[in-house]
């Protein structure tokens, strides 16, 4: 299948697990569906909002397109590695279905290797093979992706549930989006411009600002709403009165600061001195709550992130 960018690049993130689907998506395993099928440990998104980690699909339909160049992605970026490309230069896009059924087909390759596995939870693994979420996340900015809303259609008209994040630079996407998703996250990752442009690396004009389009917009939102901050140490986990003032204007369901993990290209750009430790989120989670009038209303230590919210419990969803 052609792409528009380089073999190199390909080979890269095939050697790191990705799976690609099509031209420009990709689906690749979360260490939480091993740890789920193995050792009955699930992630955070099961504990809080009830859905199962080990049907759980974690996908892109941007694997290459990104409108920023955050120090803490995992992803690969232009100029890793040696490898260029244009991460603007963007693919005539496959169709929804074709991303979907690719999506599970790759999950279900990913999930293959546990059949004879002697410690897999095998009443899992079955339920596994009909898998019912979609967190929209994995890498690069969703949004690109035009038919985004037909995508969480398509996923949503085979009993899916879907979890879509994004950086928030493309308000026009999200204001026309035909479908909301289960739960809507924009990741929030730096309380002030300056600080927004030494950590997210925005590649497109006027960044920040269509960052606070979003941020307006998200009240208009029906579903869920998530402010998420990936939370750096020595970088932007600090000013939480900023913070509050952004969240002000979000007006978000959840404010979710959760730990940068020093994993995948990140490793290239930070130091594991950057991951902050479960207690530094919780008192940074506290300062925020105290300046929002939020409250703590679940935790996951092993994931180091806490959930603030209005509500007294999180709003947990079952797949059809």
């Amino acid at each position: 299948m052609e792409t528009l960018v380089p073999p190199s690049l390909i080979q890269a993130l095939k050697r790191q697990k990705y799976h690609l689907v099509g031209r420009h998506s990709a689906v690749k395993r979360c260490r939480w569906v091993y740890e789920t099928l193995i050792h009955d440990r699930p992630c955070y998104k099961q504990k809080f909002f009830g859905i199962k980690t080990h049907q759980c699909i974690q996908m892109t339909p941007a694997l290459f397109y990104c409108t920023q160049q955050c120090l803490f992605c995992w992803r690969a970026q232009n100029r890793d590695l040696g490898i260029t490309w244009d991460e603007m230069k963007l693919p005539k896009w496959d169709s929804p279905e074709e991303i979907v059924e690719g999506s599970i087909k790759a999950q279900l390759e990913i999930l293959s290797g546990y059949k004879g596995n002697p410690k897999t939870n095998m009443q899992k693994f079955k339920e596994a093979l009909t898998p019912r979420h979609a967190a929209i996340s994995l890498t690069g900015e969703p949004t690109l992706y035009k038919p985004i809303g037909e995508l969480i259609h398509t996923f949503h008209r085979k009993g899916f549930t879907t979890f879509l994040v994004s950086n928030g630079t493309v308000p026009s996407a999200l204001a026309r989006l035909s479908d909301e998703p289960t739960q809507l996250y924009i990741s929030v990752c730096a309380p002030d411009k300056e600080t927004y442009k030494h950590v997210c690396r925005p590649q497109t004009q006027k960044a920040w600002e269509k960052l606070n389009e979003t941020l307006e917009l998200l009240p208009s939102f029906k579903c869920p709403t998530v402010f998420r901050i990936t939370s750096v140490r020595k970088l932007n986990m600090k000013n939480a009165e900023a913070y509050a003032k952004l969240i002000e204007k979000a007006d978000p369901t959840y404010i979710e600061p959760k730990a940068y993990m020093h994993v995948g290209f990140s490793r290239l750009r930070l130091g594991y001195e950057n991951m902050p430790s479960h207690r530094e989120i919780r008192e940074f989670a506290m300062q925020l709550a105290e300046e929002t009038g939020y409250s703590m209303i679940d935790e996951s230590e092993k994931s180091r992130v806490v959930l603030l919210s209005r509500l007294k419990k999180p709003i947990r969803f079952t797949c059809s």
